[in-house]
C-alpha cells in the first residue's frame, strides 16, 4: 500500500520532531515537577505560579536553540529535495 521511501520519510520526519521538540518539553516538564513539589511543600496552590515559570523556561529555552533548530530543519529541507527515488 504504501513504498518505503514514503515510510522512511514520515519515520524521519516525526523523529526530527520529537528531536527538536523534546529539550523544550522536557523543560515544561522539569519546572512543573519543581514548582509542583515547592506548592506541596509550602501549600501554596495557586495557578499561575505553575503556569508562569513552565512557559518562561521554554521560552528561553526555544529563544536559546533557535539557531540549533534552524540548523537541523535546514539539514532535513536539504535532504528532503535531493532525495532520488
Amino acid at each position: 500500500m504504501f513504498d518505503d521511501a514514503t515510510l522512511l520519510m514520515v519515520r524521519e520526519t516525526l523523529l526530527l520532531f520529537l528531536l527538536v521538540a523534546g529539550p523544550i518539553l522536557g523543560v515544561g516538564i522539569a519546572s512543573g515537577l519543581v514548582i509542583s513539589l515547592f506548592q506541596a511543600v509550602t501549600s501554596i496552590q495557586d495557578q499561575t505560579l505553575t503556569f508562569v515559570p513552565k512557559i518562561v523556561g521554554m521560552v528561553l529555552l526555544a529563544a536559546a536553540i533557535v539557531p540549533w533548530i534552524a540548523m537541523r530543519l535546514a539539514e532535513y529541507a536539504v535532504e528532503l529535495f535531493t532525495l532520488t527515488v
